[in-house]
């Protein structure tokens, strides 16, 4: 047990804190709802989607129903990875990488598993935890609560460009969240360290 403090911590830490800010803003913003941290870079907008991590989705019911099985099945097998991982006294920092991977996807199962049984829509209201009509969807159809907006600058597609030439940009556009910041981070870490963290291996 000594040797997975370290990733039940980590897990932990990032899972209260996920889940501590999508209910504030599923508690205190409605749908659209925004407002600025620093300037004109860094917002708080309040987005949901059905699908994947910043704002990507799979259509149609089935899309979500399968989305939903996929992240329970790939969160089984990184907790038996990292169990693994943990027992060959794996290099820590591949361990920490691994839970945050783990911690990001649990954070958004949680919202798709149970936002839609416990709270009530956002669309021009503000949501209500347990409210007394019942939540907006059954088990596993919720919706991700995304709310980091970083339209760092903005501009326009030469016209040379197929396709896009001509339109308007905005970067970075994706609105995401902590569980999200946490799996890219993880993974990014992973395919920086990999020589590292996997050198007895090759």
């Amino acid at each position: 047990m000594g040797k997975l403090k370290t990733p039940l911590f980590i897990v932990a830490a990032i899972l209260i804190i996920d889940q501590a800010l999508k209910f504030w803003v599923k508690t205190n913003m409605m749908l659209g709802d925004e407002f600025s941290v620093f300037g004109n870079w860094f917002y708080i907008h309040f987005v949901e989607n059905n699908g994947m991590a910043f704002g990507m989705e799979l259509g149609g019911d089935f899309g979500k129903i399968f989305l939903s099985i996929f992240r329970i099945v790939a969160v089984i097998g990184i907790v038996w990875y990292l169990i693994k991982l943990a027992r060959k006294d794996a290099p820590t920092g591949l361990i920490v990488s691994v839970s945050m991977v783990l911690a990001g996807a649990l954070g958004n199962i949680i919202d798709s598993a149970f936002y839609g049984m416990i709270f009530n829509h956002s669309y021009s209201q503000v949501a209500s935890l347990f409210p007394e009509g019942g939540g907006y969807a059954p088990f596993l159809h919720g919706r991700v609560v995304d709310m980091f907006y970083f339209p760092l600058f903005s501009g326009v597609y030469p016209d040379w460009i197929p396709f896009l030439g001509g339109q308007q940009f905005i970067f970075f556009r994706p609105v995401f969240n902590i569980a999200d910041s946490s799996i890219t981070l993880g993974i990014l870490s992973i395919l920086v360290f990999q020589k590292h963290f996997f050198k007895e291996e090759l």
